[in-house]
């Protein structure tokens, strides 16, 4: 087989980039491992930046996410009973928009799918052959048979477990990692939001988050130790952890049920360098990890795609080389402020084992001061809309 772009994972970085190069007139080949239903079923964040929005809007794959999230202008933070919202609008005239990664994906496969893109699921085995040369190829088994395809560039969207970072040389890359001393403990409900904000929750027993998907799936998360199975956890007993967390007004009203869905996710912070190598590029989770605190996860990965995808296009149509050789360099510049941004909120609002009362008392500070302080919560609401690509 040949393509133009070999991209390897089918997720929504992947069907994002193959979407907007099928725009262009790009032909692409897209390499997932699992099945489609495997690749629906996972359960992911949905917040939205506005240049997410914009790319899926110039791929033509807006109308139900148009039509059916929710816009956010603005967020609850609270310690224990004292709350306050950052308005997100008022402060940059922007917002973020509440639609599940789930459906992201879904509206991508359904219009690969009518525009009979070629998208291979059950693949094992893909090989990267020849990045680093003008002639690189991609070789992967399906039902026992070898396949081979030849391509100009590969796009690596597989993910932090995937072949696409390891393909490049460790006398190459340098990675760099942080690890916290503890995850999220989520649930997802068939119950209506606690609140029409999402509501982040910094308390004295822990780090606690009220989200939703639409007006009758809510999502929540709590902190836990790394050592917590969900099995550890049940239903009765997130609910009532969930209300301790939370001001007393919003344990009030919450409305409770059965789970059906409830996992632990450890929390990292996690960069690779660079983010191309030859003619392999990195993207999304192939090449970095937020904590899930600052909502960056799914979003930096659609920056990434907005880098490739015009450099490629630049390539392409005007035989511009500018957009393919800085795109590790655009990347992850906008990359580490987005790390930065999901760190920093996590030492906001999370307890750490090793934190002493001085400790304590700079974290009340912190809270403080962005909950007084107009410019703080204009930086706060400037990153968690998105800074510009």
């Amino acid at each position: 087989m040949r393509t133009q772009v070999a991209i390897i994972g089918g997720g929504p970085s992947g069907l994002l980039l193959s979407q907007l190069l099928h725009q262009k007139g790009i032909d692409t080949v897209v390499l997932e491992k699992k099945t489609k239903d495997y690749v629906l079923g996972r359960i992911r964040a949905g917040i939205l930046e506005t240049g997410f929005v914009d790319l899926m809007r110039e791929a033509g794959v807006s109308d139900r996410m148009d039509k059916e999230c929710f816009v956010h202008d603005g967020a609850v933070i609270s310690f224990g009973d004292t709350e306050f919202s950052i308005n997100f609008k008022d402060l940059t005239g922007s917002h973020v928009v509440v639609y599940g990664q789930t459906e992201v994906t879904r509206d991508l496969y359904d219009a690969r799918e009518a525009l009979d893109g070629k998208i291979v699921f059950n693949t094992d085995n893909v090989t990267i052959h020849g990045a680093d040369t003008d002639t690189p190829f991609v070789t992967y088994t399906t039902d026992g048979t070898e396949h081979r395809i030849d391509c100009d560039y590969i796009a690596g969207c597989d993910g932090f477990h995937g072949v696409s970072r390891q393909t490049i040389p460790l006398t190459v890359r340098r990675e760099y990692e942080k690890l916290y001393p503890f995850g999220w403990l989520g649930v997802l409900s068939e119950t209506p939001p606690v609140h029409e904000e999402l509501i982040y929750a910094c308390s004295d027993r822990g780090f606690a988050l009220c989200s939703m998907r639409n007006e009758n799936l809510s999502r929540y998360y709590i902190q836990c130790s790394l050592s917590d199975s969900p099995e550890d956890w049940t239903d009765a007993a997130f609910w009532t952890e969930l209300k301790r967390r939370i001001p007393a007004k919003y344990a009030e009203r919450l409305v409770t049920g059965p789970s059906i869905e409830k996992s632990i996710a450890p929390l990292r912070s996690f960069v690779t360098e660079p983010m191309r190598w030859g003619r392999l590029f990195l993207c999304g989770d192939a090449a970095h990890i937020v904590p899930p605190t600052g909502a960056k996860g799914l979003n930096t990965a659609a920056s990434d795609i907005h880098y490739l995808y015009n450099g490629l296009v630049q390539f392409y149509e005007e035989a511009d080389r500018e957009g393919i050789d800085r795109y590790s360099e655009k990347a992850l510049a906008r990359i580490w402020k987005a790390e930065r941004f999901s760190w920093s909120t996590t030492n906001l609002l999370h307890r750490f084992p090793y934190q002493n009362e001085f400790d304590l008392k700079m974290q009340r500070a912190d809270i403080d001061f962005l909950r007084d302080n107009r410019e703080a919560q204009s930086v706060f609401a400037q990153n968690y809309v998105g800074l510009p690509y």
